[in-house]
């Protein structure tokens, strides 16, 4: 391999596997949705790529907290190889040299599948845009093909997110920015699964409140805040920098520094002047965190009560609520014992489903306006 970070050789091995990963949902849709017609296959198959991009978002945090996201220090493949196999002399090498570095054998396996995995994702969903945009000739779809081709051109965004993750070292904003574009990823897909679910039942947006519907908006755009907030804490190693709950450090208001903290483009471990970034700067990082999620919490328990009032939303409510609770205790499990692997991935977890379950109450329903009558007016 030559010393480039980009080796584009293994580009067309790694296709076919997206291929071949791609291959099985897609058969599988086909033969459960023939009578379906049309719109019920590409309905079916939207709601499956939903369900593996969120499982390829949890797996993306596995490969961050694994400490694999170097397992295979070029991109697209490994040591310029499409799997680790043809790579294992680089691979033994390197953990010879640096038995807990960034690359060892079983990083190089978790990296490598992270990217087949993305592959496979991002085959399904150039599927569903050329699909839709074919079928939108012969028939009358009830989702606009702008919606998949959006999804398309985003996901490849994501590809590029994931490259420069490589090539930066884990650069921390493009760490971040990442973990937003698998969620956006989400988020586009379940606006198109609610679009094929009201036209198959032929339900519009139930109106709720104006008032309610703000709220939806507003705990919506926090919740995108609270989770760049919690991508920084991770991707800049500040979740231990307070390990006692609700003070941190004994004191409610331990020493930070805010502009260190956050000095957006850095290299990781690194001030913007590149010195070794302060404690107190990843204890700012952690606080705010932990400061905005009482905010996002209070908002998300009272939009959860606001939409258990309307019997359409109810199920929506139940899922903020319990959700809500979910990312309290993952949230102080990762504090109060110690960054545990599987409460990190919990919490992640938490964040994409409240994304979902938000974008699906946000498209469900719509304000309603009512206009005031004077009472003089009335017959």
């Amino acid at each position: 391999m030559s010393d480039s970070l980009v080796d584009l050789s293994p580009v067309l091995q790694l296709m076919l596997v997206g291929l071949l990963l791609a291959a099985g949902p897609v058969c599988w849709v086909w033969l459960r949705s023939r009578s379906a017609g049309a719109a019920g296959r590409l309905s079916a198959l939207t709601r499956l790529t939903l369900f593996l991009t969120f499982d390829l978002v949890l797996f993306g945090a596995f490969t961050r907290l694994t400490d694999s996201g170097l397992g295979c220090p070029d991109w697209p493949g490994c040591y310029g190889n499409a799997t680790p196999v043809g790579a294992q002399a680089q691979i033994s090498a390197e953990q010879a040299r640096l038995p807990s570095g960034p690359v060892t054998h079983s990083k190089a396996w978790i990296e490598m599948i992270h990217r087949y995995l993305a592959t496979g994702v991002g085959v399904l969903i150039l599927t569903l845009a050329v699909s839709t945009w074919w079928q939108r000739r012969r028939h009358a779809l009830p989702v606009s093909p702008w919606w998949p081709t959006l999804t398309l051109l985003w996901v490849c965004v994501q590809g590029a997110f994931g490259a420069l993750t490589v090539t930066m070292k884990l650069f921390p904003a493009i760490v971040t920015l990442h973990l937003l574009g698998g969620l956006l990823l989400l988020a586009l897909l379940c606006r198109q699964a609610v679009g094929y679910r009201q036209a198959q039942s032929g339900a519009a947006p139930v109106p709720i409140p104006a008032g309610a519907r703000a709220l939806l908006v507003l705990g919506f755009g926090l919740l995108w805040v609270q989770v760049a907030l919690g991508g920084w804490v991770s991707t800049n190693y500040a979740v231990l920098a307070c390990t006692d709950f609700p003070s941190c450090q004994g004191r409610w208001w331990p020493e930070m520094d805010f502009a260190r903290g956050f000095e957006l483009w850095r290299e990781l471990g690194k001030t913007a002047a590149g010195e070794s970034i302060p404690f107190a700067a990843l204890t700012a990082i952690h606080y705010v965190h932990r400061l905005m999620a009482y905010a996002v919490l209070a908002v998300l328990g009272a939009l959860a009560w606001q939409l258990h009032r309307h019997a359409a939303l109810q199920q929506q409510a139940r899922w903020i609520a319990g959700l809500a609770l979910w990312q309290l205790a993952s949230g102080l499990s990762n504090v109060v014992l110690g960054w545990p692997l599987a409460a990190a991935l919990a919490h992640t977890g938490g964040a994409a489903a409240l994304v979902v379950v938000l974008t699906w109450a946000l498209y469900e329903s719509r304000a309603e306006f009512r206009l005031a009558i004077p009472a003089g007016a009335r017959a």
